[in-house]
């Protein structure tokens, strides 16, 4: 069985690591079956650091399609283009994407075409927002595809509900946790960390990227506002690109409520979320992160592409409501927060039970 896996931004590969390393194993095993990692975007991408790979454990990607635009159809109608002729040099059985950016689409796209079924990771997440450019992503990615592997129940019914055939839906777990199962005891502590004179557990983690909020100075002030008032002097560490500490900066707040840092590699990221008193964010990844490490998460959104981080998890939502961030700050800083409990699957085989279902099939 030839594989090719699909990887359209930086947040992709950690999806995609666990199912490379389960491939590795199989081949091991002297199972038939080999696999191409493609990356969409350029080699030397800004957003890919180099240690990256080395952190997963996982080789480089095989080729760079070397698309980038700002302007998603576009880069959807390039990635096309692109990935059509990597397909006819190197045909494939199965083609994996994951999650549900405008190359996740384009991909799953081209692979049917040429006649390869279509795996989908992290299936069945839906906002009901068609507005959000991703929703379209994931429901034609979700129409296209032969396997749909899910990550949880309510992404199952969301599928069954829309019409899709259930012998195509495998409810295999969350891949990401197999990722932070796997790195957990590898991370590494950065070397500025003890020079802050902060403490493991006594330190808050944030982190920003949604554009919506980053373009609202009012109420992304008003919210780190509040933020830095419950902290009541708890150390906020930021490790942000530049363009999220600038939209920061020019909210006026005081230049050392918070303190910044460049994005962290992968391992040292894990470290920081994994001792933090808690999280304040907007990613759904680092929510789904933070149930697995059972470290309490903030998120500040409406919306999360897992509900079970919140129903049964350590996170909770709080949407841009200054109120709402207030009660939770409240309940975190006096160590009131929810335990939580590891939702069903989350126990890091989703990979295995992924390639276990391809070769069956």
């Amino acid at each position: 069985m030839r594989i090719t896996i699909v990887a359209g931004a930086r947040p992709n590969f950690m999806k995609l690591a666990p199912i490379i390393r389960a491939i590795e194993v199989a081949q091991s095993q002297g199972k038939t079956i080999s696999y191409r990692l493609v990356y969409t975007g350029k080699k030397g991408d800004t957003s890919i650091d180099a240690s990256l790979f080395s952190d997963l454990q996982i080789k480089e990607p095989n080729i760079y399609l070397g698309v980038e635009s700002n302007d998603s159809i576009e880069l959807a109608a390039h990635i096309m283009l692109a990935f059509r002729d990597e397909m006819k040099e190197h045909p494939a059985h199965v083609v994996i994407v994951v999650d549900d950016l405008t190359p996740t689409m384009s991909c799953a796209i081209v692979a049917k075409k040429m006649g390869a079924k279509v795996a989908h990771v992290v299936a069945g997440t839906r906002s009901f927002d068609m507005t959000m450019p991703k929703e379209v992503n994931r429901m034609i990615t979700d129409g296209l595809s032969d396997y749909l592997f899910t990550a949880g129940v309510n992404a199952n019914r969301t599928l069954t509900q829309s019409g899709t055939e259930t012998e195509s839906v495998f409810y295999v777990g969350n891949i990401l946790i197999d990722n932070i199962r796997f790195s957990r005891n590898r991370s590494i502590e950065p070397i500025w960390f003890n020079s802050l004179g902060v403490h493991k557990g006594q330190y808050l983690l944030l982190t920003l990227n949604r554009r919506s909020l980053l373009n609202d100075p009012i109420t992304l002030r008003l919210l780190l506002e509040k933020l830095i008032e419950k902290a009541n002097g708890t150390p906020i560490i930021a490790p942000v690109h530049n363009y999220v500490r600038d939209a920061i900066v020019k909210c006026g707040l005081p230049h050392d409520a918070i303190q910044f840092f460049p994005p962290q590699r992968y391992l040292t990221f894990a470290f920081l979320m994994n001792n933090a008193k808690g999280v304040v964010t907007d990613s759904g990844n680092i929510a789904e992160e933070t149930t697995f490490l059972g470290v309490p998460c903030i998120t500040i959104n409406d919306y999360a592409e897992h509900p079970e981080t919140w129903r049964q998890g350590t996170n909770e939502l709080v949407g841009e409501s200054t109120e709402k961030l207030e009660t939770a700050m409240t309940k975190l800083m006096k160590n009131d927060w929810k335990k939580g409990i590891l939702p069903e699957r989350w126990d890091g085989r989703t990979a295995e039970r992924i390639i276990q279902i391809l070769l069956e099939n």
